[in-house]
């Protein structure tokens, strides 16, 4: 397994992480991605090991909670091997501060998290998404806060658009606070938004990637193609997965299926193997959240490093992928001689 650099930090982290969301099973959305217990996660994990893959990534919505404490569980004795990621931010009870990253949410957020994980620091804390209602100084004092105790590692953050990002970043460096060292973000073949303005800014204030849902919402797994009915055991059966999940039209899900079963052919991998490969060769990529209902999954996951797609391959698969821009970043491409695209 490799290791990248997280963004500035001195932090070095796996090419791939492992994201616990299909644990617990808690709920309609959270059931649709798997319903692991501690019996199997235990086994995911060794396998994880035993590959080189040591970060392991979560959030208190899980499963309401249930996943940090299986990940917790499974990780019982071994705590110094690896690297946990968590999220917070999102509303966890019925509370009027139950939500949101105000220093009262916050801290509550981590301490729950500390606990239900079994561990008292966290590698890498990130918001799950931005509250505009709460002051940015006062969310990133309070994780300074966390950091300088000891309770946290590295701070990142999660979904922010640019503004929300570069807006924290200059509050961090006007007051000498910890600093978003990643930023985890939804990129795959069938999601390329992430180019638009984040990977620029990601390049430049050296923010790391973390990438979830690399195969499109479970679109880019092979098993979902043109005039063939889903299958049986995808999260898109679920109304509500499909409904909170990243939207995209089915026929360009199947365009970039056809260029992907191109280079299938080529390379005898799978689609989905194929997918995460060209994910891990973006620029600004510093880790891939894969997931995993069972162990045959996950191994199938582990087998895309150690190779890459050639430029030829990239390229097809660029081309396939492919989505009309939204302004102004349809404009800029008219002045790439001075706005050179991330390469």
């Amino acid at each position: 397994m490799d290791y990248r650099q997280l963004g500035g930090s001195g932090l070095k982290v796996p090419v791939l992480s492992f994201g616990t969301g299909t644990f617990g099973g808690g709920g309609e959305l959270f059931k649709a991605w798997g319903s692991t217990d501690v019996a199997e996660a235990t086994k995911l994990v060794d396998i994880c090991l035993d590959a080189g893959l040591t970060m392991f990534d979560s959030a208190d919505i899980y499963s309401q909670g249930a996943a940090e404490e299986i990940l917790g569980q499974a990780l019982r004795g071994r705590r110094e091997k690896v690297l946990i990621s968590t999220k917070g931010t999102f509303r966890s009870g019925d509370g009027p501060n139950d939500v949101g990253s105000s220093r009262h949410h916050l801290i509550q957020a981590v301490e729950s998290s500390l606990r239900r994980l079994g561990t008292d620091y966290i590698d890498l804390y990130q918001l799950h998404g931005f509250d505009a209602t709460t002051p940015v100084e006062e969310t990133l004092m309070a994780l300074d806060d966390m950091v300088r105790a000891g309770k946290i590692r590295y701070i990142g953050c999660s979904n922010f658009s640019g503004w929300h990002l570069m807006k924290s970043l200059a509050v961090s460096e006007k007051y000498g606070l910890s600093r978003y060292v990643a930023h985890q973000a939804y990129y795959s073949l069938v999601g390329r938004d992430y180019e638009w303005e984040l990977m620029p800014l990601a390049l430049d204030q050296k923010v790391g990637a973390v990438v979830w849902s690399p195969l499109g919402w479970g679109r880019l797994t092979g098993k979902i193609r043109r005039g063939k009915p889903l299958p049986e055991n995808t999260r898109l059966q679920s109304q509500v997965a499909r409904d909170i999940g990243p939207p995209v039209s089915d026929e360009h899900v199947y365009d970039v299926v056809d260029a992907l079963d191109k280079v299938a052919a080529e390379t005898g991998k799978s689609v989905a193997q194929i997918a995460l490969n060209w994910v891990l060769q973006r620029p600004s990529v510093a880790t891939v959240i894969v997931g995993a209902r069972n162990e045959e999954q996950l191994k199938q996951n582990l087998d895309v490093v150690n190779w890459n797609l050639t430029a030829q391959q990239i390229a097809l698969l660029d081309e396939a992928s492919e989505t009309t821009l939204a302004y102004p970043y349809w404009h800029q491409r008219s002045f790439e001689e001075r706005n050179p695209r991330p390469v």
